[in-house]
């Protein structure tokens, strides 16, 4: 066949390269029929439209791209991480792309809705004793850290590598403050890792020379907020272990404040931005909205809050609809 006679390739300008492409640009939908008449505004950030249904994507790509560049993450070799879902699911979905399989320790709390997610984006699941102490080699991340090394596989290491951070430094920052035209006033988003809050949160209060206001949300349960320990109902969020024991990647710099919400607040949210703003969100997202409203009431008409609602209700079908 002659040269001449191949077809060249159409032009596709609306057409993204990879499903990594459309890792980020998540939208901001405001709240109507939450919030109070007179207090301030409210707006959502729907995390859950990045292609893993997370937040937790940002970090994944940022996290395994950073591994390959400085040689840490070599081709071909596997990633392990300890986590309660989403961020496995980004590593899955990126390794795939990438080819790196992934193995996933979780502590047997995962929804069934993302242990299927994860097999279907083909990781390895293992699971350990989620109730183990941070000096305990069976709780997830010791196990995590041996499997890396028996396997001579790339730990992300996503509670204290600054990767993990530094991707909402660089992308969930810089949306919110674009997509607000720099009107927001104050961030309120969950604690997990840190990673969200910190790099979100130290972005904001730079570019707003310290005008934007910080808030995390913490669930009872955990001891982020000051409190005792206890058992935590919202997935992915708070923390059991000792602040002596607190990710790296959680700057305490950052936010102004910790407010605290109870579960029963937390899911009733949930219920209610599903069914007076036809916002289908996780429980952490509810946390989320829930301590923005209650921060609502406290201010007026020209204060915008923005909501990081880390993920969708996608996750957790079974818990919030049964």
């Amino acid at each position: 066949m002659s040269s001449t006679s191949l077809t060249a390739a159409p032009s596709l300008p609306g057409v993204v390269g990879s499903v990594l492409d459309l890792i980020g640009e998540t939208p901001i939908v405001r709240l109507r029929r939450l919030v109070p008449a007179d207090g301030a505004q409210v707006v959502v950030k729907l995390e859950g439209r990045n292609p893993g249904g997370s937040a937790k994507d940002r970090a994944a790509l940022a996290l395994i791209r950073d591994a390959e560049s400085t040689g840490a993450l070599v081709p071909g070799a596997p990633i392990v991480e300890s986590t309660s879902g989403n961020t496995g699911i980004g590593l899955a979905l990126v390794g795939r792309v990438t080819g790196h399989p992934v193995v996933i320790v979780h502590g047997g709390t995962m929804s069934p809705e993302k242990l299927a997610l994860l097999r279907l984006h083909g990781a390895e699941l293992i699971e350990a004793d989620w109730t183990a102490g941070p000096d305990d080699p069976g709780n997830p991340r010791a196990v995590a850290d041996r499997i890396a090394r028996d396997r001579r596989g790339w730990r992300s290491h996503q509670y204290d590598n600054p990767a993990n951070p530094g991707a909402h430094y660089r992308s969930t920052g810089p949306e919110i403050w674009r997509q607000t035209g720099g009107a927001v006033t104050h961030l309120v988003a969950s604690i997990g890792t840190g990673g969200t809050i910190s790099g979100t949160g130290r972005f904001l209060r730079e570019v707003s020379g310290d005008r934007v206001r910080v808030v995390g949300a913490n669930p009872v349960g955990s001891t982020y907020g000051g409190g005792p320990v206890g058992t935590i109902r919202v997935e992915g969020v708070g923390t059991n272990w000792p602040s002596s024991h607190w990710p790296e990647n959680f700057d305490r710099a950052v936010p102004h404040e910790i407010r605290t919400m109870s579960d029963e607040v937390a899911f009733r949210t949930v219920a209610r931005l599903a069914s007076e703003e036809a916002l289908l969100v996780g429980p952490s997202s509810g946390l989320a909205v829930g301590v923005a409203l209650e921060l609502a009431t406290e201010l007026d008409r020209a204060h915008v809050i923005v909501v990081v609602a880390p993920d969708s209700a996608t996750n957790y079908l079974g818990e919030l609809a049964g």
